[in-house]
C-alpha cells in the first residue's frame, strides 16, 4: 500500500513476476474499507501516507485483534521505525528487490 501509484505499480508488477498475489491499495483507509473476509497474508505498506500512516495502520490492526506480518516501507530512512510498534521488516526506498523478496518469505514463513 503506498499513495505513490507509480510505486504500487512497480511493487505489483515485481511481485507477479515472483508468482505472489496482489492487491494494491493507495492508503490505509482504501484498505480498512475491504472487506474482512480479504486479508493478505502480508502487508507492505508506506510509512508516509495522509490521514493514516502505515504504523498507525499496523497498530490499528493489532488492537482490533487482527495479526497481519507488515513490512514497513520509507524514503525517509527512519532508523526509528525499528523499534516503534512491531513491524517484520522496515526497508528503505529505492527498495532492493531481493531484501523485499526476504523481508516477504520471512513473514510468509513466520521467521520474522
Amino acid at each position: 500500500m503506498d499513495d505513490d501509484p507509480a510505486v504500487l505499480k512497480a511493487l505489483s508488477r515485481l511481485l507477479r513476476s515472483h508468482a505472489f498475489r496482489v492487491r494494491t491499495y493507495g492508503s490505509a483507509l482504501e484498505f480498512l474499507a475491504a472487506p474482512p473476509s480479504d486479508l493478505p497474508d502480508c502487508l507492505i505498506v508506506d510509512f508516509q501516507m495522509p490521514e493514516m500512516n502505515g504504523l498507525e495502520l499496523q497498530q490499528h490492526l493489532v488492537s482490533n485483534g487482527v495479526a497481519i506480518p507488515t513490512i514497513l516501507i520509507t524514503a525517509h530512512g527512519d532508523v526509528a521505525l525499528r523499534h516503534r510498534g512491531e513491524p517484520v521488516a522496515s526497508l528503505r526506498k529505492p527498495l532492493q528487490e531481493q531484501a523485499l523478496l526476504n523481508a516477504i518469505n520471512g513473514a510468509l514463513s513466520g521467521s520474522h
